[in-house]
């Protein structure tokens, strides 16, 4: 049946009489199965990626509070509170565990071997070791992987569309986050084919950001900003800092361009929270994680922001902005 088909049934039959064979799902009579939902910034700035989550569940027949349970965390950007939550998920014995960002999954891997778990966004999943193969993940955890190592490479290709004279390149990454080191050598095996000189500047704490900026200022053309949840955290200063620095970026994702980023290209992150669910579904319903192929996004967006290109005294070409899903002017 159709997504649009099935929503007319499901509403023709009246949502009661709609919901009732699901909460036949849950173990135990009277027992809601329980989903952990750990993101990895602040509520405020995840608000469109948990809804898009909780909308999607809601179409395939999980009601908050009515045929399922949610229990949300938020680990603010913090690596060490992953371990806490994760153990915490274990005690209340969750049926299904969705973590945002490898450094989650990781950790979470380290308490369960048992408890399913679907990473909605992870750099490198095969690469940082959580999974065996996107095919067959084997193991308690599947999910979504955005390749970022691949999407370097693109991203590239845009800036040196947007910045004549490109040579040398800065990149920015969070040296204590599992993922950015192979997204980092995938960058710099990029530049060199697109004859660039590239230098990785490393942080661990939010306390480095300006000092990187302080060491760039003059040197380098431009700078591409690896994502991570401290980086994510930190956008609006980096991108400041960038402005500051008189340096375009080129970032993971468009609400780095929001924060007044010069670009970006990367997966579109509600659609990949919707599709989340899609996992935790099939998981409620009895499938093993270890059986459900790694998925990877088939929406990208490139977003630019013209009032930035303005302050950096660039003009961005018709044929970039075309391409664009979203400009911010």
């Amino acid at each position: 049946m159709s997504g649009m088909g099935r929503r007319e049934f499901v509403a023709l039959l009246g949502g009661a009489v709609a919901a009732w064979p699901l909460a036949a799902r849950a173990q135990q009579p009277g027992k809601l199965p329980i989903i952990g939902l750990l993101v990895a910034d602040m509520p405020s700035a995840r608000q469109q990626l948990v809804g898009a989550f909780v909308q999607q569940l809601r179409e395939l027949g999980w009601i908050e509070n009515r045929t399922v349970t949610i229990e949300y965390r938020w680990a603010a950007a913090n690596n060490e509170r992953l371990a806490e939550i994760a153990a915490e998920f274990v005690r209340l014995n969750v049926d299904v565990m969705v973590l945002e960002g490898t450094a989650a999954t990781l950790a979470a891997k380290q308490v369960t071997s048992t408890i399913p778990i679907v990473f909605p966004v992870s750099g490198d999943p095969v690469g940082t070791g959580l999974v065996a193969s996107l095919a067959r993940p084997g193991g308690n955890e599947t999910g979504l992987s955005i390749q970022a190592t691949e999407l370097g490479a693109k991203r590239l290709e845009i800036l040196r569309e947007a910045v004549p004279g490109l040579s040398r390149l800065a990149i920015m990454a969070n040296a204590g986050s599992p993922q950015t080191g192979l997204e980092v050598r995938a960058v710099k095996a990029a530049a060199i084919t697109l004859g660039l000189q590239a230098s990785a500047f490393e942080i661990r704490r939010p306390e480095e950001i300006a000092d990187v900026f302080d060491t760039l200022k003059g040197r380098e053309d431009a700078l591409y900003v690896v994502g991570d949840p401290l980086v994510d955290t930190h956008r609006v200063r980096i991108n400041t800092l960038a402005l500051g620095a008189r340096l375009p970026t080129i970032c993971p994702f468009r609400n780095y361009v929001e924060a007044g980023g010069l670009m970006a290209y990367g997966p579109s992150f509600p659609n990949l929270f919707r599709r989340a669910a899609d996992f935790v579904d099939k998981i409620l319903c009895g499938a093993k994680p270890g059986d459900i192929p790694v998925e990877q996004p088939t929406k990208f967006d490139l977003a630019i922001n013209l009032i930035t290109a303005r302050a950096l005294g660039l003009t961005i070409p018709p044929t970039l902005l075309a391409r664009a899903d979203e400009v911010i002017e």
